[in-house]
């Protein structure tokens, strides 16, 4: 028993031995970041929607600044405590360029201008529209992740996103009453997710199209089943609707989850599934 207890030792000593050798040999270093195989760029990101990707896939330190809308509640699509862990910029060319980064992402409505000086001083600058589907969003994810060196990162946030989500019950007339008391149109990634849900469109019902607005006597006179609440013109807090939870079910809607893709759509299904829960439960 004392001789195996020995030989156990003398072996585990000759393995530790052998490591560290090979530590002397290969210098130790730390394993690379599973990047997809690719490099890892620095960032600076001017459009709100790139930096909710961005936050999700890549590390702080790639991310040298993020749009300034990140910092305004009223236009950001990330919580405001991840927002104040990077620096932003106010989206002008002499501040991008003074950050030294390897890529900027921006919206497809950067103006030229501004890419032109950009580009003049030798930073790649890579466009994005704004996804209208679940399908388009999952394909920006990707090549933004791309871009970025995190193809693996990327992949996860894609495959959460095109998950397919329970199939829902009866459908419920739901309108949704953005900021400015307007609607979606029926092209829009929020409308998908609505139908995704199992609500059906009370603004398509009444003949609406994108932006057009509802007034609160039209809402109150001609009630949907359920009144999702995203904004706070004064009709959307008038007290009279107070008084209309036996007519409708009233939810807020928090407006962030409305224009952006990416890690955005998993948070607003989460909401849709509760309000539609809610709204369930009274029929």
């Amino acid at each position: 028993m004392a001789r195996d207890r020995i030989t156990m030792g003398l072996e585990s000593w000759r393995n530790a031995a052998l490591t560290g050798a090979l530590c002397l040999v290969a210098a130790c270093a730390p394993a690379a970041p599973d990047t997809g195989g690719d490099a890892a760029p620095t960032i600076v990101s001017l459009n709100p929607c790139l930096d909710a990707i961005l936050v999700e896939i890549a590390p702080p330190d790639q991310v040298l600044a993020l749009s300034h809308y990140s910092r305004d509640p009223s236009s950001a699509s990330i919580p405001a405590g991840i927002a104040a862990r990077y620096g932003v910029t106010g989206g002008t060319a002499e501040e991008v360029i003074a950050q030294k980064p390897d890529l900027v992402l921006a919206s497809i409505f950067l103006p030229q201008p501004t890419r032109s000086a950009l580009e003049r001083a030798g930073l790649k600058v890579a466009t994005f529209g704004s996804p209208a589907t679940i399908a388009e969003s999952v394909a920006q994810v990707r090549e933004v992740a791309a871009l970025a060196g995190r193809k693996n990162a990327g992949e996860a946030l894609a495959t959460r996103i095109a998950a397919q989500p329970p199939a829902p019950g009866e459908p419920i007339d739901a309108l949704l009453w953005q900021p400015g008391e307007i609607v979606a149109g029926e092209q829009t990634l929020i409308a998908e997710l609505l139908r995704e849900q199992g609500f059906t469109s009370d603004a398509a019902r009444r003949g609406l199209g994108q932006a057009d607005r509802v007034s609160l006597e039209h809402v109150l006179a001609d009630p949907p089943q359920v009144l999702l609440v995203a904004g706070d013109a004064a009709g959307q807090r008038h007290p009279l609707l107070q008084g209309q939870f036996k007519a409708m079910h009233i939810a807020t809607f928090d407006p962030s989850l409305i224009y952006c893709g990416g890690p955005t759509i998993p948070k607003a299904r989460a909401r849709l599934r509760a309000i539609r829960a809610e709204a369930e439960a009274r029929i």
